[in-house]
């Protein structure tokens, strides 16, 4: 799933430095010149990221009305000029570059923000799939289970309601599908019902573990 971006801005020279970049990162981009255009487009169009030239006649304007609409608490905004800290704290952008657009710094500004998309994404992202794991209650009795859907902050399972019932899970255990990655991590069960499934939210894995299952996440992500 690729990540989209609008531009807003008639300076076609730093447009297409833009377009590079953002092309490089795996981000769709389009571009509007007037800025009500890009407003209605935004309020229509689900949007991932939004680039903003300071410069641009009618930005101030476009900056007020974007705070009016649900939309400015979910589209990072990034802008680009010379305003300084002014014009973020005016605009409300969370990250900005100066012109004219030095690559190096464009690219690390935008790569921030393309990293910001994709933690929010990937929080709630829950992949489904269904290979066994294991489960292990405080007085290390363990149950095999079927893992369901899976989360960076949890999972769902599935297991035979006689063999988990006084369990109490504890930790869980199974390896990423397509991977040699063993995933370890302590657990809590946040709810359970009487068909055997379990919904359980990770309380404290390896910082390897926790990296290894986010870009296992992400390739799921992108796949679809």
């Amino acid at each position: 799933m690729t990540l989209s971006s609008v531009v807003v801005s008639r300076d076609w020279q730093e447009i297409s430095v833009l377009e590079c970049i953002l092309d490089s990162l795996h981000m769709e981009v389009a571009v509007e010149s007037e800025p009500q255009r890009a407003l209605a487009r935004i309020t229509k169009t689900k949007v991932d990221a939004l680039i903003v030239d300071c410069d641009l006649n009618g930005s101030g304007q476009f900056f007020r009305e974007l705070r009016e609409t649900s939309r400015a608490s979910t589209v990072p905004l990034v802008i680009m000029g010379n305003s300084g800290r002014r014009g973020l704290e005016e605009s409300g952008a969370l990250f900005a570059f100066e012109k004219p657009i030095s690559v190096e710094q464009a690219v690390h500004t935008l790569s921030a923000a393309r990293n910001m998309i994709l933690d929010g994404r990937l929080r709630y992202h829950r992949a489904g799939l269904v290979v066994p794991v294991m489960l292990q209650g405080a007085n290390r009795k363990k149950s095999a289970a079927d893992l369901v859907n899976i989360s960076q902050g949890g999972l769902q399972v599935r297991a035979d309601r006689a063999a988990i019932d006084g369990l109490q899970a504890s930790r869980v255990s199974f390896e990423l599908p397509g991977t040699h990655r063993a995933v370890n991590a302590e657990i809590e069960v946040a709810w359970s019902d009487e068909a055997g499934n379990l919904g359980v939210r990770f309380r404290k894995m390896s910082t390897q573990a926790k990296r290894d299952l986010r870009l296992w996440l992400a390739q799921q992500y992108f796949a679809n």
